[in-house]
């Protein structure tokens, strides 16, 4: 018989659903059993993830070395401006809209989940290598370092590091995810918030899925009117890279059809032949809405203030940990969890809630990303015309 494969967004819709239902009849011992798995699960996270930050930026950085100098500058700068864009078009209307609706029409505000949880039987301290700044720091110099002094020996050693930490992230995180999230929802339960906790899932998953709208627009809007285009036809031509990618998660996987796509809009073939490989690990502006949205929708939850002067930095660091994001499913999520922890504070409880936000849209946020490329295509052809030029008489 064939197999039935359940795929990661399923694992956790169905978690979600198993962790109300069996909190809300089981006894406390149960409950800290599971408390006890979610707190030594929620520690080895934080192990790895400094590692998880080496192993996939400085990489990343290094593999930007490589490309035809005013093409990778421009398609760089347009990149990280668009995610930085999507970032504070994700403040703006979060942290506007949002309050409206974490705070009951009653009046009543909510209260810190956290206060409300059993606690574990025993807890095992992993303290993690390096600290998680220190990690950004040594990717930075090293991935620099790769690129500018061309060590291929050092960067075959890099990709390695990087296999490994992808392996680590598909066999043991990734499948031991939907189990932490059943334990922390069956807590949420049992502590008797998860009601309040579940209708903020609707109203940030809404309100993430205008957003996406909202940035495409605003990308093809700017394509259209530096091309002379129309921006909605230009995205209805896009639109079968938005629908592969909601079904594959993955803007690697969904390459092949943005750049047969993104050759329709009229952007010129050597340009989105080098183009759109390099945004599918550098260009996650859907992602960068969704990590946003959710970070203020759980810092609410949690009766947290919103502080522009942790956001602004938080959303800048993003746009450089979004660059070479693990290539699994909620790949950029945990990319981002250092940066969660250490700029804004998040502990496990909160952390497991934002990995659930956001692998509870992952689909939606990579098809946004994958979208987006097309137009950033076109705006780096009409930057880089004499730049094509030259690259199509050398090539042809």
């Amino acid at each position: 018989m064939k197999k039935i494969k359940i795929g990661l967004l399923a694992r956790i819709v169905l978690a979600i659903a198993l962790g109300v239902l069996v909190g809300s009849f089981a006894p406390e011992s149960v409950v800290q059993i599971m408390a006890t798995f979610n707190g030594l699960f929620g520690n080895f996270l934080g192990f790895v993830v400094p590692l998880i930050i080496i192993a996939f930026i400085a990489p990343g950085i290094a593999q930007l070395g490589k490309g035809s100098g005013k093409l990778l500058g421009l398609a760089t700068v347009f990149a990280y401006s668009s995610t930085i864009v999507a970032g504070f078009l994700a403040l703006f209307v979060a942290s506007n809209v949002l309050p409206k609706f974490i705070s009951s029409s009653k009046g009543e505000s909510f209260e810190n989940p956290e206060e409300f949880l059993a606690t574990a039987f025993f807890k095992v301290d992993m303290p993690p290598a390096l600290g998680i700044m220190t990690a950004l720091l040594l990717a930075f110099i090293f991935g620099i370092g790769m690129a500018s002094t061309n060590s291929e020996v050092l960067k075959r050693g890099f990709d390695e590091f990087n296999i490994i930490i992808e392996k680590v992230i598909s066999n043991v995180i990734i499948p031991l995810l939907p189990i932490h999230i059943f334990g922390i929802f069956m807590n949420m339960t049992f502590g008797g918030q998860v009601a309040k906790i579940l209708s903020v899932f609707a109203i940030v998953f809404v309100l993430v899925l205008l957003l996406h709208f909202t940035m495409l627009l605003l990308q093809y809007s700017t394509a259209g009117a530096l091309n002379n285009k129309n921006p909605f036809k230009l995205l209805k031509i896009m639109s079968p890279a938005y629908f592969t990618a909601l079904g594959t998660q993955s803007s690697a996987a969904t390459i092949p059809v943005t750049l047969r796509q993104a050759r329709k809009t009229g952007a010129s073939e050597k340009v989105t032949d080098f183009t759109v490989p390099l945004f599918a690990t550098i260009h996650l502006s859907g992602s960068t809405i969704t990590i946003v949205t959710c970070a203020i929708g759980v810092l609410l939850l949690n009766g947290q203030a919103i502080e522009l002067k942790e956001m602004v930095p938080f959303i800048f660091m993003v746009g450089i940990t979004m660059i070479a994001a693990p290539g699994v499913p909620g790949g950029a999520v945990m990319a981002a969890i250092g940066l969660l922890s250490s700029m804004l504070g998040f502990n496990e409880t909160m952390i497991a809630l934002m990995i659930a936000l956001y692998l509870a849209q992952d689909s939606f946020g990579t098809a946004t990303n994958v979208t987006g490329d097309g137009a950033l295509a076109l705006i780096v052809n009409r930057f880089s015309r004499d730049e094509a030029a030259k690259i199509d008489t050398l090539k042809s």
